[in-house]
C-alpha cells in the first residue's frame, strides 16, 4: 500500500510547525536564563546583572506573546478575520519593542540612581561570570534560530523574538565588562571604576533603545499598511510586462504577519472576450507571485480602448456594449467619406419601433465614437429568443409518417424508409428519414429517385415545408 507523500518543507503546514516549535524554545530558554540571571544577580548585587536578568524577563513575557501569536496568526481566515489573523504576529511584535524600551529606561533609571547616591555595593563571586558566559551562549543559539526560522517563513513576531536574544548577547558582554573593571577597581583601589557597573548598563540600554526604536517604527509601518515602495513598484512592472495588459491603473500591496496581500486594477482592451480576460488575469496573478511569492492576489479588469483599434473594432465595441451580435460589417468610401454598414441580430419577439429605437440610439453612439463616420446604415434581423421544440402531434405524426411510406413503395429501386423524424415549430412542418437504395445504382438515378419521393410525398402533404432525405446503400443498412 503507497503513503501519503509528505508535505513540502516550504509548506504553510511545515511553517507553522517551525515556527510554533522555535517560540517554545525560545520562551523555555527565555524562562531558564531569567532565573539564573536574577539568583546572580541578587548574589553577586550588581545592578548590571539584576538589569539583564530584568531585561531576561521581559524577553521571556515577549517570547510568550510571541508564542501565542504565531499560533493565533496560522488559523485560516474566518468571517469576522477576512484576512486572516496575521496581523497578530505585527501586534506582538509592537508589544515586544514596547517592553524593551521600559525595561531599558527602568535599568537607566535605576543606574543613575546607584550613581548619585553611590549605592554600588558589590560582593565579588565567579558564579554570577558563569550564569552570563552561559546566557551568552544560549542566547547567541536562540538567535541564530529564530532568525533562520523567521527568515525562512517571514514572520516579523519571530524577527523581533531574534533581535531580542541578540540584544541580550551585547548586553550580557557588556554588563561582565562593567563586572571585570569594577573588581579591578576594587582590587587596585581605583575609585571611579566602582561606576563601571552601572554605567555599562547605561550604554546597553541605549544602544537596546536605538535599535527598538528603529524596530519599533518598521513595525508600525506595517500595521499602517506601510510596505517599501520598491516592492509596489516591482508589482506593477511584472504586471504590466504581461501580453495583454495596456496598464496597471491601481495596485495596492498589504501585509499582515508573514503574508501579502496584493490588489490590482488592469486596463485591458475592450474586445477581449471573457475567456481571454480569464486567461490574463491568471497570468497576470502568476506574473505578481515572481515579485511576491504566495501572496494573496486579487485582480480586477476595467475594458480601455487600445491604442491600435480600427473603425471596425470601435463600431464591435459599441455593439458589444449594447450586447447585440453584428456580422456582414463593412466601411465604405462615398465621395470622401466614409459609410458604415452593418447587420445587427435583435430579438424575434421585439416590436418593429422597439428595434428601430433600439437600433438608431446605437448608430447615434457608432456615429459620437467614430467622428470618421459619416452615416451608418443597419440591416435589422431577428434572432431567435427560443430553443425550437417540437409539438406532440401524434396521429398528425402517423399520418405523416404512413403517407411517406406508401409513396416510398410505389419504387422499385427503394428498399425501406426509416429513422423518419417529424418536426414542428410555431409555423413550419419538416421531414428527415434514411432511404435504403441498392448498392450499385448510380447516384444520378439515386438523385432522380428522392428528388421523385420529395415531389410525390409533398402532393400528399402539402403541409409539410421542408424534406431531407439521407440515401444509403443497402450493405450499410444492414450492417
Amino acid at each position: 500500500m503507497s503513503s501519503a507523500p509528505s508535505p513540502s518543507i516550504s509548506s504553510p503546514a511545515n511553517h507553522s510547525v517551525a515556527k510554533r516549535r522555535v517560540a517554545l524554545h525560545s520562551m523555555l530558554a527565555a524562562a531558564v536564563m531569567t532565573l539564573l540571571k536574577l539568583a546572580a544577580g541578587i548574589f553577586s548585587g550588581s545592578l548590571g546583572v539584576l538589569s539583564d536578568a530584568a531585561h531576561s524577563g521581559l524577553d521571556l513575557v515577549a517570547a510568550t506573546l510571541t508564542f501565542f501569536s504565531v499560533r493565533v496568526s496560522d488559523k485560516p481566515a474566518d468571517e469576522d478575520h477576512t484576512y486572516g489573523h496575521g496581523k497578530i504576529e505585527n501586534i506582538s511584535s509592537f508589544a515586544e519593542v514596547g517592553l524593551m524600551a521600559i525595561s531599558c529606561v527602568w535599568i537607566i533609571w535605576e543606574a543613575l540612581q546607584r550613581i548619585l547616591h553611590n549605592t554600588i555595593e558589590l560582593h565579588h563571586s565567579i558564579w554570577p561570570v558563569l550564569v552570563l558566559l552561559t546566557s551568552i551562549v544560549v542566547d547567541y543559539w536562540r538567535s541564530r534560530q529564530l532568525h533562520a526560522v523567521a527568515v525562512r517563513t517571514g514572520s516579523p513576531a519571530l524577527a523581533t523574538d531574534a533581535f531580542h536574544f541578540a540584544s541580550d548577547i551585547w548586553a550580557t558582554l557588556a554588563v561582565l565588562a562593567g563586572l571585570g573593571a569594577t573588581w579591578l577597581g576594587a582590587y587596585l583601589h581605583v575609585q571611579w571604576l566602582r561606576y563601571a557597573d552601572p554605567i555599562a548598563a547605561v550604554a546597553v540600554s541605549l544602544m537596546i533603545l536605538r535599535v527598538t526604536a528603529r524596530v519599533t517604527r518598521e513595525t508600525v509601518e506595517v500595521l499602517m499598511d506601510q510596505i517599501p515602495a520598491e516592492t509596489r513598484r516591482r508589482v506593477i512592472r511584472e504586471a504590466e510586462q504581461v501580453p495583454g495588459v495596456l496598464a496597471v491603473e491601481q495596485a495596492r500591496v498589504r501585509r499582515a504577519g508573514a503574508a501579502y496581500f496584493a490588489d490590482l486594477t488592469l486596463a485591458l482592451p475592450r474586445l477581449y472576450t471573457f475567456e481571454h480576460t480569464d486567461e490574463l488575469v491568471r497570468a497576470a496573478t502568476d506574473a505578481v507571485h515572481r515579485a511576491l511569492p504566495e501572496a494573496d492576489v486579487v485582480i480586477h479588469t476595467v475594458p480601455r480602448q487600445a491604442r491600435a483599434e480600427s473603425i471596425f473594432d470601435r463600431v464591435r465595441a459599441v455593439a458589444a456594449r449594447n450586447n447585440v451580435a453584428v456580422h456582414d460589417l463593412s466601411v465604405q468610401s462615398h465621395h470622401g467619406r466614409l459609410r458604415v454598414e452593418l447587420h445587427v441580430e435583435l430579438e424575434e419577439t421585439m416590436s418593429l419601433l422597439a428595434a428601430h429605437s433600439f437600433v438608431s440610439a446605437m448608430e447615434g453612439e457608432i456615429l459620437r465614437k467614430t467622428p470618421e463616420i459619416d452615416s451608418v446604415l443597419t440591416h435589422i434581423e431577428s434572432e431567435p429568443a427560443t430553443i425550437e421544440q417540437p409539438e406532440e402531434i401524434v396521429e398528425e405524426d402517423r399520418r405523416i409518417e404512413h403517407a411517406l411510406r406508401t409513396t416510398a413503395a410505389l419504387y422499385d429501386e427503394i428498399v425501406d424508409v426509416h429513422a423518419i423524424t417529424v418536426g414542428r415549430t410555431a409555423e413550419h412542418v419538416s421531414l428527415s428519414c434514411h432511404c435504403t437504395l441498392p448498392d450499385h445504382l448510380a447516384m444520378q438515378r439515386v438523385h432522380e429517385v428522392i428528388t421523385s419521393l420529395e415531389n410525390s410525398f409533398k402532393l400528399k402533404c402539402p403541409e409539410v415545408h421542408r424534406v431531407t432525405i439521407h440515401p444509403e446503400p443497402v450493405t450499410d443498412n444492414t450492417r
